[in-house]
């Protein structure tokens, strides 16, 4: 028995539970007594009057009457913007239910008026790999405030946050490393120190700034954590340290759902660079985020993650065109509304040179990018001292190595330009059916083989252009 507080040394949760989260009040959900009114449930009429929305029609548009073979296809095969959810958006990111943006990942695209939400819709929301996430997706992070002994009391931007599981140490007034056991959080700015105290004693609140139903900006300090805590560098980072006992705690905390405003971990606080990117942008495509990861790219700027559509072909020109006119001419207070009526290709500036939205495009060559990638993944197999399967993929000639005939099947050459589905190489890296043997590259220690589909979608790019060696 602890003399000091009464508990038992040996206790899971030990002297005091060290973290709190504060969840919202379920309010005005039913009528306090006396104040009930008096329904009569056997007349069947209710004295209700519906406040029904006001949809507006869309505008007639003039149709394009140029001579560009692009824009009329568009125009004929998508007048609306329900014909393109219905022809390429459904088709290609929502068919089968539960599946990818079919109620599965944000943003839900299956219906037209989730289409049509995503319009202004922030990206960034769902969590994932944090290397994946795009500056230009950052919102303004939670904060923490301090208190107790050794910390000053300003509320600082939270960066990111990091459980490092581990046995917990007392490092004294000496500074931990980078990557000890505790709870790690990134911050903004330096947290100031009290009488230049090398460490702190007390507790790490979590505050977040909202707007509430009624556009009223609130604040919730919404979780706390008692702990140590020790500044580590410039004091942009603490640690805290978490004893056997408050590991749950960590973990509930962290499943929060704290707003990171670095989530990636760049460095780059994209909130303080710019109002965040939103899922589709009303009459900015080309900053449009859903766009920018069919493109790769936004403003110039890589956009990290898979390209999308991940299981499905790239949109092809005049789709893209349709898409990229839609939401040029999508007005910033539009609604699923908007989708009914046509699609502007005539005052669209993207009609003016429509084969410039190819997702394909023309840069990715044999010596610019696919060399590297077969070197990088595939060169500790397929050496020049002893490959596998007689297939060298280092040193020279492999170029003209990969225009022949498989050794396996004769009659399929390993790389046939301009058609991946009969191309062997590419079949065995996407571990296709028709051919035997394990998937490529294959790593022993996993029992698994798979490039990224970033590099799997390069790969077939390269193959549809024609596998060209270089530009």
């Amino acid at each position: 028995m602890d003399q000091r507080t009464g508990s038992h040394r040996g206790s899971r949760r030990g002297p005091r539970r060290a973290l709190r989260i504060v969840l919202p009040a379920l309010i005005g959900l039913g009528a306090s007594s006396g104040c009930r009114e008096f329904i009569d449930y056997n007349s069947g009429n209710l004295d209700f009057d519906p406040e029904r929305p006001q949809i507006d029609e869309a505008p007639e548009v003039e149709p394009y009457a140029g001579d560009d073979e692009i824009v009329l296809l568009a125009q004929q095969r998508f007048p609306t913007g329900l014909d393109l959810h219905k022809k390429v958006i459904w088709r290609t990111c929502t068919p089968n239910g539960g599946v990818c943006h079919n109620t599965k990942e944000y943003p839900d695209l299956h219906t037209p008026a989730n289409f049509a939400s995503a319009f202004s819709a922030p990206c960034n929301v769902q969590a994932g790999e944090f290397e994946g996430v795009f500056d230009g997706c950052e919102q303004s992070g939670d904060r923490i405030r301090f208190s107790g002994y050794g910390f000053g009391t300003d509320e600082i931007e939270i960066g990111w946050v990091e459980f490092i599981p581990g046995e917990a140490e007392d490092y004294g007034d000496s500074e931990p490393p980078v990557d000890a056991p505790g709870l790690h959080i990134h911050l903004a700015s330096p947290i100031p120190a009290q009488d230049g105290s090398p460490r702190a004693w007390g507790t790490v609140g979590f505050v977040r700034t909202f707007v509430n139903a009624a556009g009223e900006v609130q604040e919730s300090a919404y979780a706390s954590f008692d702990s140590t805590w020790w500044p580590i560098g410039d004091r942009t980072h603490i640690v805290g340290t978490v004893r056997e006992y408050q590991v749950e705690d960590v973990q509930e905390l962290v499943a929060t759902g704290i707003v990171m405003g670095d989530a990636n971990r760049n460095g780059v606080f994209g909130a303080h660079e710019g109002a965040p990117v939103s899922m589709l942008e009303p009459g900015d495509p080309v900053g449009s985020y859903l766009i920018g990861r069919m493109r790769g790219e936004m403003h110039g700027e890589p956009v990290p993650g898979s390209r999308m559509p991940l299981a499905n072909p790239p949109l092809s020109v005049d789709e893209m065109l349709a898409l990229f006119c839609l939401v040029e001419g999508f007005p910033a207070d539009g609604d699923s509304a908007m989708l009914s009526g046509p699609i502007d290709y005539n005052r669209c500036s993207f009609s003016e040179d429509p084969a410039d939205l190819n997702l394909l495009g023309d840069g990715v060559t044999w010596a610019s990018r696919i060399k590297l990638i077969f070197e990088f993944n595939c060169g500790g197999c397929h050496n020049e001292d002893s490959p596998q399967g007689n297939l060298t993929l280092l040193g020279d000639g492999v170029y003209e190595r990969l225009l022949q005939s498989s050794g396996q099947l004769s009659d399929m050459a390993l790389i046939e330009p301009g058609d991946p589905d009969n191309s062997y190489l590419y079949l065995k890296l996407i571990g296709d059916d028709r051919i035997t043997g394990l998937q490529m590259p294959y790593n022993p220690l996993t029992g698994e083989g798979s490039l990224s589909q970033a590099e799997l979608s390069d790969i077939e790019t390269w193959i549809i252009n024609g596998a060209v060696e270089d530009e």
